[in-house]
């Protein structure tokens, strides 16, 4: 079974640590996955850097920037992680553009994550339209989860389309912006939580954007299986050394 499906499975909230691949340095990657992991963090998502990312607040474009003129490519980040199943057992994904996998080939890709160990993509900018019509056997033949985004717009129906078409968790978009830390959640947010967790959707939903603090991770995991954050904890590898990730995962669990 994939890694991130026994991971749902786990009688906890999940805590899920976005950073950007190659930042702020080019060969931390390897590092800040292991200490992330002796943390207690439950899943990892690796930032694969492009040029245009438009999902993405200041903070984590500006890592992306970085990251890129520091020189990291698909195909370096891909050789960082070649052993790295030898010291990390935790559920890996890479959040990434269209893009880059495109241009790297997409089944080339799949099964490049496979062969590493990557078992799950984010891809924000992947209608769901073309992946189900285009790439969804190629992610099944590699055991890839192709992990949907949902906003506070989407509808019900698409929604339950999506839920339909997963089979590990859906991305639950806190607010209709740019990823960014804020210190709670209002009324509007919270009701978005509660709605979706009262449509009983088969897939467990992880609450993304925004969080990046222990009120945040409470108020988006009271109604949902989990929590991701990113630009804090990017901003914090910015300013702080990697062994020292451990203080900040305990300030949020």
């Amino acid at each position: 079974m994939n890694r991130i499906n026994i991971k749902l499975q786990e009688k906890k909230k999940l805590l899920s640590i976005y950073f950007t691949a190659g930042f702020p340095n080019l060969n931390d990657t390897v590092s800040i996955i292991e200490e992330l992991e002796k943390s207690g963090v439950d899943m990892i998502e690796i930032g694969l850097p492009f040029s245009d990312p438009l999902a993405d607040g200041p903070i984590i474009q500006q890592s992306s920037t970085l990251a890129l003129e520091n020189g990291m490519t698909t195909k370096l980040l891909f050789k960082q992680l070649e052993n790295i199943r030898k010291t990390v057992k935790i559920p890996l994904l890479i959040m990434g553009y269209f893009n880059p996998i495109l241009q790297f080939g997409v089944e080339d890709f799949c099964q490049k994550c496979a062969q590493i160990g990557i078992e799950g993509l984010i891809i924000p900018d992947l209608p769901l339209a073309v992946f189900e019509q285009d790439f969804k056997a190629i992610f099944d033949r590699y055991n890839l989860k192709n992990i949907c985004l949902i906003t506070p717009q989407t509808s019900e129906e698409r929604i339950r389309k999506i839920d339909k078409i997963s089979d590990s968790f859906i991305y639950m978009v806190s607010s209709s912006s740019t990823t960014g830390s804020q210190k709670s959640f209002g009324k509007t947010q919270k009701n978005y939580f509660e709605t979706v967790a009262k449509m009983n959707l088969k897939n467990p939903q992880i609450v993304g954007f925004g969080i990046s603090n222990r009120e945040t991770f409470l108020q988006a995991t009271e109604h949902q299986k989990g929590a991701i954050i990113g630009s804090s904890f990017v901003n914090f590898i910015k300013n702080n050394e990697i062994s020292s990730i451990q203080n900040f995962i305990k300030q949020i669990v």
